[in-house]
């Protein structure tokens, strides 16, 4: 049993995801940080691909981000009107990717869609499970693509791991170990650091520990959660601890103040599989059945790795589907869902939270 469904780009034997798979879309980018940067090269590498626009708050960083990929329109903040509604405006665009801090999905993703664009979002979606059932129901009401950019999903290394895992090869799954952690330095108008924005390592580093545990136990029944919140009121190390019905467990670690071995391990009755760093993209995974040899399988890379994600985004929207089976609306909800009660119990509150839902 898998608890991820794979992608076909993933599948063994696939084409390269760099291929077309049928008409061209073409690509809005709103933002021109780091991110951004990286995904729109992968962008750019799809046969299929057109970088038709970027946005961002200032003109000399739309300029400057559009010169360096050659988007064909840059668009920028003109007074009251943002760079991101004029992107939005423009019949060229058929589909958006949203790189902007946590804090901005919401909106952004909402006004894109509004606008009848279809949406690539950063993880999280949204702050909330609100925010992000609101633009589940957009989306649905339009007949609109969206998903959120877990691009850890849809790589070769991982869905060979739930291959295994679903194989029987570890008999029957007791136990998950996972850990993202890294010191990241403390400067409060920085993404990571800024509550505005929807800061903290829960909403950007536990998804990735999160989804071993997805992969190899599903959702669980359970999430008892204990973490370090500082005195801007976000959590800068977390511990999860889930648990399932079978009595099977998952202990998952997020940090922005340690550097962690940033592995996973799924452990069964039968034998052990663990990855090699980072978990949420590895090149190696070694597997031990018991008191049996260790063998490693190794993967290799096609660009910075967002292609395969890219790829099933274009797959979905040439075919006419709003939600891709391997991230699909129900799994963005329910990991809402989850954040949201660790949050509770962590004591972590964001603005979002208190924003009444959208009419």
């Amino acid at each position: 049993m898998t608890h991820i469904v794979p992608p076909p780009c993933a599948e063994p034997g696939a084409p390269s995801p760099l291929e077309a798979t049928g008409r061209p879309l073409r690509w809005g980018v709103v933002s021109t940080g780091r991110m951004a940067g990286r995904v729109t090269e992968d962008i750019a590498r799809l046969e299929d691909a057109v970088l038709q626009a970027v946005s961002s708050r200032s003109e000399a960083n739309a300029v400057e981000f559009g010169d360096r990929f050659g988007f064909a329109a840059c668009y920028f903040d003109d007074g009251p009107v943002r760079g991101y509604e004029r992107l939005f405006a423009d019949p060229a665009v058929d589909v958006v990717y949203v790189a902007t801090p946590h804090g901005q999905h919401y909106e952004i993703a909402r006004r894109a869609l509004e606008a009848g664009k279809h949406v690539l979002c950063e993880k999280s979606l949204a702050i909330n499970a609100r925010e992000a059932a609101e633009l589940i129901e957009l989306a649905r009401g339009r007949g609109l693509f969206l998903m959120e950019a877990i691009w850890s999903r849809f790589l070769p290394a991982i869905n060979r791991a739930w291959q295994i895992i679903a194989s029987g090869e570890l008999g029957t799954i007791h136990w998950v170990q996972a850990d993202l952690g890294f010191p990241a330095p403390y400067d409060v108008t920085t993404r990571l650091w800024n509550p505005a924005a929807g800061g903290g390592a829960l909403l950007d580093l536990a998804v990735y520990p999160l989804t071993w545990a997805l992969g190899a136990l599903g959702y669980p029944q359970t999430v008892t959660a204990v973490g370090h919140v500082n005195e801007d009121g976000i959590d800068d190390q977390n511990a999860l601890t889930l648990t399932y019905s079978s009595g099977a467990q998952a202990q998952l670690t997020s940090s922005l103040l340690a550097w962690s071995p940033r592995t996973a391990t799924v452990a069964g009755s039968h034998g052990w599989l663990r990855t090699d760093s980072p978990l949420h993209n590895p090149s190696e995974l070694v597997i031990e059945q018991h008191r049996g040899r260790l063998r490693t399988e190794r993967f290799g890379q096609i660009g910075n790795g967002f292609t395969y994600q890219l790829r099933e985004v274009t797959r979905c929207i040439q075919a006419g589907l709003t939600a891709s089976p391997t991230m699909p609306w129900e799994h963005t909800l329910k990991t809402m869902r989850l954040f949201d009660g660790v949050r509770a119990q962590l004591g972590v509150s964001y603005i979002n939270d208190r924003i009444p839902a959208a009419d």
